[in-house]
């Protein structure tokens, strides 16, 4: 299962909706959505995630974490 930490990231610099994340990121609003909204973001392109790390100055795993199905608890 993959999980979106794009709120959070927003929050962390103060971007306070998804028009101003849109400018700084340069990327459209539909793919900001998917991921903000956190639906269907396997299909997210690689391209749409690196410019989003760029503008967070993050890495790829503080913005998408993947846990896999079934995790089995030790």
């Amino acid at each position: 299962m993959l999980k979106c930490n794009l709120r959070k990231l927003m929050a962390e610099h103060r971007i306070d909706d998804i028009s101003d994340l849109m400018r700084l990121s340069g990327i459209s609003r539909n793919s900001i959505n998917k991921l903000y909204r956190e639906t269907n973001i396997e299909t997210t392109k690689l391209e749409t995630l690196f410019k989003l790390c760029d503008t967070f100055q993050c890495t790829l795993s503080d913005l998408i974490e993947y846990e896999p199905e079934g995790k089995k608890e030790v």
